[in-house]
This record gives structure tokens, sequence and C-alpha cells, in this order.
């Protein structure tokens, strides 16, 4: 029996992130990955999606400035582009094994299940620890309708070797968003198919409705208030039958949320509390047995289900694992949906906006004349800002090629509470995102 001070379970950068903290502070760590080394946002999720992203992003940019300097049309080679991707995530599993090799933390590839309270199983080979992290991620739901074994998830998308034709996204999410944009710049046609008329939950509605507009404007086609009620198979052809609706293309993406990876830990066997939203945890991350904590999307949370967030708690872990007495204090989380136009939002929850709509007001202010904007042709260029009976700035929503940079920009002010007056001691590049901060306080 192999014995450790921590044994993490699971390798991605909630995991990863842990194992080298905690081994850099003396301790004995093994870790375990039953899947992809790195995880799901290196090898399926975030980096690859981005890397894809790139060609609308070129695309779209090379469109909005046709008729002012530049000629001719720029297309997708979606092979081309896919082995770009590929350059980057063919090494992430190996490169991450051999990282943690390298640090001296041990490493067991296999499903992870609980014998005990101090006791994990990998392939019948027993592992005790002092101390547990659960780090196992979420997986693509699955929509429990007629015929859900032809439905694709976004892990298929992003391995197709091939691009669809036509393409139908059952779900609106910020999953969908993002791949039903690369999907129509690579040239499918492209369906979203959603059960309500508010897609993006979470983000303001208002320009939640100009993002749309502008993906209708590209020519992808939204089905909302469709329950999808069963997916048939005729030849490589796949029929999708709502209530009102009759779709036939070559793919269906399933895009209706994602599940914790929790349910294989055996964690009954351990007395550890879950929900159906993931594994539950205190202020410190420790789960209803002291020792045995989880971080990441396997939590179940209101904060974003977002690498970064994963990663901050893994770094909040190994200061903290030993001394229960500081509570994790997240900071402001920023979000955010790519794109051509991108849709990103910071502060205070659409939610408690809605359920206290006395306390706020807002304005919305079109930045498509703005010279930063101007200068890129950014026509759908706009930001929404939340004000409290204070008139302090609480939320911020943006839409607009730029607003990944911009948005990062009111993580700072808002975060550290910054003024007018205290902008107006900085200089920053001239022209940027950055330099029009002071005109929106």
């Amino acid at each position: 029996m192999k014995k450790v001070d921590v044994l993490i379970i699971g390798a991605g950068p909630a995991g990863t992130a842990a194992a080298y903290g905690l081994k850099a502070k003396g301790k004995t760590v093994a870790i375990v990955e039953a899947d992809l080394w790195g995880g799901t946002c290196p090898n399926r999720g975030c980096d690859p999606k981005k890397l894809l992203m790139r060609g609308v992003e070129v695309k779209t940019e090379a469109k909005r400035m046709q008729g002012n300097g530049v000629q001719g049309q720029v297309a997708i080679d979606w092979p081309s582009l896919m082995a770009f991707k590929r350059s980057y995530t063919d090494r992430v599993p190996e490169s991450t094994k051999q990282g943690l090799l390298a640090e001296g933390i041990t490493t067991y590839y296999g499903q992870a299940a609980f014998r005990d309270t101090h006791t994990v199983v990998v392939d019948a080979e027993e592992i005790q620890a002092e101390k547990i992290i659960i780090a196992t991620g979420q997986r693509p739901a699955v929509l429990p309708i007629v015929g859900k074994e032809h439905l694709q998830s976004s892990t298929d998308f992003l391995s197709f070797e091939k691009m669809p034709a036509t393409i139908a996204f059952i779900g609106a999410g910020y999953i969908t968003f993002e791949l039903a944009m690369i999907a129509q710049a690579a040239g499918a046609e492209v369906h979203v198919i959603h059960h309500n008329e508010q897609p993006l939950k979470g983000f303001d509605a208002e320009l939640t409705a100009e993002m749309v507009r502008s993906m209708q404007d590209q020519g992808v086609s939204f089905h909302f208030n469709q329950n999808t009620q069963r997916i048939t198979k005729e030849q490589n052809h796949y029929t999708i039958q709502t209530q009102a609706l009759s779709l036939t293309v070559e793919a269906v993406i399933g895009a209706t949320g994602r599940r914790p990876n929790s349910d294989q830990l055996q964690l009954e066997k351990a007395g550890v509390e879950t929900s159906k939203q993931g594994i539950v945890v205190n202020e410190f991350l420790q789960t209803s047995q002291r020792h045995i904590y989880a971080i990441g999307d396997v939590l179940a949370k209101k904060q974003p289900k977002l690498t970064p967030v994963a990663s901050f708690e893994a770094a909040y872990l190994v200061d903290h694992i030993d001394d229960q007495k500081t509570p994790i204090r997240y900071p402001l989380i920023p979000t955010l949906v790519f794109g051509a136009e991108k849709l990103a939002r910071i502060g205070i929850s659409e939610q408690e906006i809605a359920d206290n709509a006395s306390e706020y007001h807002s304005e919305v202010m079109d930045l498509s004349s703005w010279y930063t904007y101007r200068r890129i042709n950014d026509q759908d260029a706009k930001i929404k800002l939340v004000y409290n009976t204070s008139d302090t700035i609480v939320a911020v929503t943006i839409v607009s090629a730029l607003a990944d940079e911009l948005i990062n920009h009111f993580v700072f002010v808002l975060e550290n509470q910054l003024s007018k007056e205290a902008l107006a001691q900085m200089i920053f590049a001239y022209p940027t995102p950055a330099s029009d901060l002071s005109y929106f306080l």
C-alpha cells in the first residue's frame, strides 16, 4: 500500500496546480487521472476551442474591413485549422504527466474509487493519504430523449475531421454560442434549438439579444421555445423533432449542461456528501469529511465553473490545507463568451439585480462611434453599466470584438474600487480599450 501526505484525484488545471504547490511545500503527493492528463480545458475545452476561434476572428476582421482598405475574401480551411489545434493539444497529456513526474509527484492512471475515508483504490492498487483532494471536473450531460444515442458532444465537435454541411445545437449556453460561431464561419448551416426564449442564462438579457442578432446576421438560425422530443437517424442524416419543428441535419450536438464527475468515486464509502450540482463543501473547501477536499468544476457552488476559478481554489488549498482559519474569499469573476463578437460580464448576478430591481439602475452606451471601436469597424459594440443607489458600478456587460480585453480592465477597476480621479493619475497606452476607462466612471 502506497502512503502519501496528499492524494489528488483529477489531473486537470485544479489538480495539477494543487499538486505542484503542495509538493513545493515539502509534502509527498500522488495524483490520479482516469482520462487525459491535463484535464478538459487544454485537451477538449477552452484552449482548443480558442485556437479554432482564431480562424473565426481573422475571417471576421477581414470582412469588417472590406471596402475600407481590404480586398479579397478570407475562408477557413477546416483540416488546416484542426491541424493547428492539434499542434497544441496533441502534446498536452504527455507533457502534463512528464512535468508532474519531473517534480517527484507520483502518478496513477485509472479510475479512482474510495475504499474508506483515507484509502483510494486505483486498478486494485491501494493508496492511503492523510488528506485527499477531489478535482475530477465535469462531463457533458446527455438529454434524456428518444434517440439520445445520436447526440454528439462538444468533445466530438472539437475532433471533427470534416465540418458537417448542416449542424444543430440543442441548448443555448456559452458552449453552443461559441461552437455555433465556429461552425458557421467554417461554412456550415447552423441551427440552435432552445427550450425557452432566454439563451445564455446568467448574462444580461438586453445585450444577449444583441449577441443573438449579430449571429443571426452572420447566418445562424435560432429556434426558441422549442423542446426537443426525439432524434431519428436516416442514413447519414438526423431528424430533430420538437413540438413545432422538424429539422434534418448532418450532426446534432447536445449542449444542455454538464454534470459532475463524482458518480464513479464511490463517495458513499467515504461518507462524502453530494448534491445534483456536485460535491458539497464548506467555506474551507472541506467536504463532510474534513480531511477530504474538493475543488474545481466538481463542486456544488454558485461561482462560475471556470478554469481560472478552479486554479484559484487550488492556490487557496495550497496555502490553507493545514490551517482552516481563513475561509476562501472569491474575488470578482468575469465570464465571457468568445466569438466574432464577444459577450462579457462582471459583477453582481443578473438574478440579484432582478430580485432587487428598485435598488439598481442601468444605462446602455453605444460604443461603435468611439475611436477604439470605429478603428476596427465594430458596429455592434455596446456596454451596459448597472449602478446601485449610490451610483457605484456594480455590474458590467459588454458586447464587442474587444469585450475580452475591456472586461479584464474592469476587473482591475472594480476589484480595487478605483475612482475616476484615481484613473486620471494613470497613463495608459493610447489608443486602447484601457485608455477609455475613465469615460465609463
